[in-house]
């Protein structure tokens, strides 16, 4: 990315967090709707690849189909942004009110064994909402990673932005993330970690959908080595402005095998339990990359393949 690219993306990530959190709600829901139509008219690489990954989650889908799915995909990619641009001024009653899962039993009563928590998405509607609502609502403050973004303002205005809303944010790099993550877990904390995509070569190989890819070791390593309860947790939007979702029944850490074969085994239930979210509600997984290793080009694999923030 050049220097010009990277400031460019920066005023527009800031023009967003400070001009869309002033609109008023009707207009800002409006206006992401009309940016994502024109994204989706355009069908850019992103979009393409969004189809593309949907036609595994929907195999039998017909071209006319997965268009309409790309499109409502769009849409509630940008339903996404546009709540996290405002999330920030948000009252606290309206991020209490504005995520409603299923099955809450299964967080509580991991919240409540004090042995820590491990919780798990997918990129599936909006996650920073989910984060919100647990600082406020549940009163859990928690830690997360955030990959390092170029330029750096702009991975700065992710901190700070996560950090307003009750996030204790770690850099990705540097080695130090996994110490600090297993340090608030043995103090009986919480962890929350997007990991439904790492095509590195430390990426755990999964079946998904059919197909292998690669899924994020460290939440299942984080389980293992501190005893921490590993909670699946898929979301979705409907019609309405409550975003919904569901809390799934922990993962255990197998008896037996050696440490990368229990790994490997938390991994799958993990990618199985995020199939069911995604594939109940696919127009809101927001997979604008490459995911499948077959998609991969041959000679660049394994290799690092940053995601979405």
């Amino acid at each position: 990315m050049s220097r010009t690219t990277e400031k460019l993306t920066d005023t527009l990530y800031g023009l967003g967090w400070a001009t869309v959190k002033k609109l008023p709600e009707p207009v800002a829901v409006r206006l992401g709707r009309t940016i994502a139509d024109i994204a989706w008219k355009k069908r850019g690489k992103g979009v393409q690849r969004l189809e593309a990954n949907y036609a595994r989650v929907v195999p039998d889908a017909s071209p006319e189909r997965l268009a309409q799915l790309s499109k409502a995909g769009m849409r509630s990619y940008m339903r996404y942004w546009m709540e996290s641009f405002r999330l920030p001024a948000w009252p606290e009653d309206r991020i209490r009110n504005g995520f409603d899962p299923k099955d809450i039993h299964h967080l509580t009563e991991a919240l409540a064994s004090d042995k820590g928590v491990v919780l798990a998405l997918p990129h599936l509607a909006n996650w920073d909402l989910a984060g919100a609502w647990l600082t406020t609502k549940m009163e859990t403050p928690f830690t997360t990673v955030q990959e390092r973004l170029k330029p750096e303002s702009l991975y700065d205005r992710f901190v700070a932005y996560r950090s307003s809303l009750g996030m204790e944010v770690l850099p990705h790099t540097g080695g130090s993330a996994f110490g600090i993550l297993a340090r608030r877990l043995r103090a009986g904390g919480a962890v929350c970690l997007v990991a439904d995509r790492d095509l590195s070569a430390s990426g755990v190989e999964v079946k998904f959908f059919g197909e292998s890819t690669r899924m994020p070791a460290g939440p299942a390593m984080l389980a293992q080595q501190t005893g921490a309860l590993l909670v699946p947790v898929t979301l979705y939007y409907d019609d309405t402005a409550v975003m919904k979702g569901r809390i799934h029944a922990p993962i255990d850490v197998p008896e037996t095998g050696t440490r990368a074969e229990k790994t490997s085994s938390m991994t799958q239930a993990l990618a199985d339990a995020f199939a069911t979210g995604i594939a109940d509600h696919p127009e809101d997984w927001h997979m604008l990359q490459r995911l499948w290793l077959s998609d991969l080009d041959p000679d660049k694999a394994p290799r690092a393949d940053k995601g979405t923030p």
